[in-house]
């Protein structure tokens, strides 16, 4: 039987879906076409820095050689939707050498501007079409360099069109990432045409906005998503640099949000300049992106904190520990939510020891879904469960996404460093209604035996009767690992002249083959795995990495 809750929510999906379904059919009239064309501006104020899009490009996904594509077919060369966003997201402009041809940008803009005049699903979506003002304006000035008349009115109002295209439709995009995609444009329209200062002054509303309710007050996203961290203080960058050669006034919140993110990002960033894979994050190296603040004078503090995004951050010497102790995202910020409360992730001096699986966006919808899963995380799963179900009716999903059906509670929570350990603990309530059980996990650093200890505790009020338990240790792509003679260790080889040995007390421990998910295709890793059954109130499993002398 539906809940009043469950019923709000198809009638809010029907209002979505049906709004999205008749605005589609309504942007392809020439009617709508007609609205978006206003003012042409003569020329643009300022010509932007086009070094500040580098952070948003990545040589190493997208490399052509322009001087050598064929012009003319440029436009139906893509082989997949994938290349085609590339092609029409045009950050590639940032990757050609400043001395090519710039004759041969223009046709392929003006191919672009004829065939695309007008509204068309793909092209026009709002992240690509956001994206592709961005880097338009930010190139404008290589793109207008002695261009003629027609070029640049065409031009200048193919962005016109395009940005009034954003501010009709920016407040029904549910996306957040995307919105910060879409004020940045509509923004930086209204900085570099003194015909549009208003967009200017609607962007500084709306970044006011979004700052309000998609960070906690220590300026961590609220989707608990690193990623999506490292996303917006891209943009802010951005619009911020932008307002600063425009000699505009600061945008205040901007500014101090800006501060905020980029202690999160000092905490976030790994041993090995990578982001943790939790809730939503890919495998992410961010050395590019260091050096493209260094290159702005934008200097990262070191990190001080243990504790932020209800991340704790366990670290002594060579060890270093990520433990996520934060409870589900609300329903609008969980699209990209992995069930894995209390996983953790553990490095070794440069090392990445046990990791989670990571997130499938870049390899297909069905690698998304498998890396929901809580048998995905390094963490407890009970009852051959996932902690947190994900809506799968497809009427919901057009909506929302992927979004979570259920949610659960973090409590307990302690943390503290002395002389001799430093400690992590942490209880969730996921199971409790459903199978009755409460999990609790401790994480030590032993600062004496320079080794790391564990304990997994699973209360339930009542006697449970052979309900089963798995504890995921999935280890890094690329680590091997061979179960000892004993059969309560297993010893991992991380290098040639490096290896630890995983201890666990009395439990059935195997090492299996499992799958990483994070990268842009499958990967073959290992996992240690402790199994078993639950036949009373309390269970308590110890594990522990050590260093093999």
């Amino acid at each position: 039987m539906l809940s009043l809750k469950s019923i709000y929510y198809y009638f809010l999906a029907a209002k979505i879906n049906l709004n999205n379904f008749f605005k589609k059919v309504y942007f392809s009239t020439k009617i709508y076409n007609d609205t978006l064309r206003t003012k042409i501006p003569n020329s643009l104020i300022f010509f932007p820095n086009a070094f500040l899009l580098s952070s948003l490009t990545n040589n190493k996904n997208f490399y052509f050689n322009i001087s050598e594509a064929n012009v003319e077919n440029f436009w139906s060369s893509f082989n997949n939707s994938k290349e085609r966003g590339r092609l029409n997201c045009f950050l590639w402009l940032n990757l050609l050498n400043r001395k090519v041809d710039k004759e041969i940008i223009r046709k392929i803009i003006i191919q672009w501007i004829e065939k695309n005049n007008k509204y068309n699903r793909f092209d026009w979506d709002n992240s690509i079409l956001s994206l592709r003002i961005i880097s338009w304006i930010l190139n404008s000035e290589i793109i207008l360099e002695n261009s003629n008349f027609d070029f640049r009115k065409n031009f200048l109002e193919s962005i016109i069109s395009q940005v009034n295209h954003l501010k009709k439709n920016y407040n029904s995009e549910k996306d957040h990432v995307k919105k910060i995609e879409m004020i940045s444009a509509i923004l930086l329209s209204g900085l570099v045409f003194k015909d549009y200062k208003e967009n200017f002054e609607f962007g500084a509303k709306e970044i006011n906005k979004i700052i309000e309710n998609f960070f906690d007050n220590n300026g961590f996203p609220l989707t608990r998503n690193t990623e999506d961290l490292l996303r917006f203080i891209k943009f802010f960058i951005i619009m911020k640099e932008c307002i600063k050669d425009a000699q505009k006034a600061p945008v205040s919140s901007l500014d101090s949000m800006l501060e905020k993110n980029l202690i999160c990002l000092s905490f976030c960033i790994t041993p090995t300049n990578r982001l943790p894979l939790f809730n939503g994050c890919t495998d992410t190296d961010v050395t590019e992106f260091l050096n493209y603040l260094s290159n702005l004078n934008i200097k990262l503090k070191k990190n001080t904190k243990i504790e932020i995004g209800e991340f704790h951050l366990l670290k002594n010497k060579k060890d270093f520990i990520f433990f996520d102790v934060g409870s589900s995202p609300k329903k609008n910020f969980s699209s990209k939510y992995q069930s894995g409360p209390l996983a953790f992730e553990y490095f070794n001096d440069k090392d990445k020891i046990i990791t989670n699986c990571g997130f499938g966006i870049n390899i297909s919808n069905k690698a998304i879904l498998l890396s929901k899963l809580t048998s995905a995380q390094s963490t407890l799963s009970i009852g051959n469960t996932s902690v947190v179900k994900f809506e799968r009716n497809r009427f919901l999903n057009k909506a929302f996404g992927y979004s979570c059906k259920e949610d659960f509670k973090i409590n307990d929570l302690n943390q503290y460093s002395n002389d001799s350990e430093i400690y992590s603990s942490a209880s969730h309530n996921a199971y409790r209604t459903k199978l009755g059980f409460t999990h609790k996990r401790q994480i030590r650093i032993n600062k004496v035996k320079d080794a790391v200890f564990g304990t997994d505790y699973l209360f339930n009020k009542k006697m449970s009767s052979n309900t089963d338990y798995d504890i995921f240790f999935h280890l890094t792509p690329g680590l091997d690992a061979i179960k000892t003679l004993g059969g309560n260790s297993v010893l991992i080889k991380i290098s040639k002249n490096k290896s630890m040995i995983f201890f666990v007390e009395n439990e059935n421990l195997s090492v299996e083959k499992s799958i990483f998910l994070g990268g842009n295709k499958i990967l073959n890793n290992l996992c240690m795995r402790i199994s078993g059954k639950i036949n009373e109130k309390e269970k308590i499993i110890n594990w522990s990495f050590r260093k093999n002398i």
